[in-house]
């Protein structure tokens, strides 16, 4: 699935946290982006915008409420 950047990021991001995987996001040979979780993608390492790690995430939301 395509789309723009934002959306892709705010998606990544609640798939992360939802399904407790690591989802990274991509952008495709058309200049548009897609989302899948990490262990899936064996695509062009330079291609990945971002990777979302649901652990990381947690860790840094308790750091902020101490």
């Amino acid at each position: 699935m395509s789309q723009a950047l934002r959306t892709a990021h705010l998606r990544a991001w609640n798939l992360a946290n939802t399904l407790m995987v690591c989802i990274i996001v991509f952008q495709a040979g058309n200049g548009d982006y897609g989302i899948m979780p990490t262990d899936e993608y064996d695509g062009d390492p330079a291609f990945v915008v971002h990777d979302y790690d649901p652990w990381q995430i947690m860790d840094s939301d308790l750091e902020d409420v101490s």
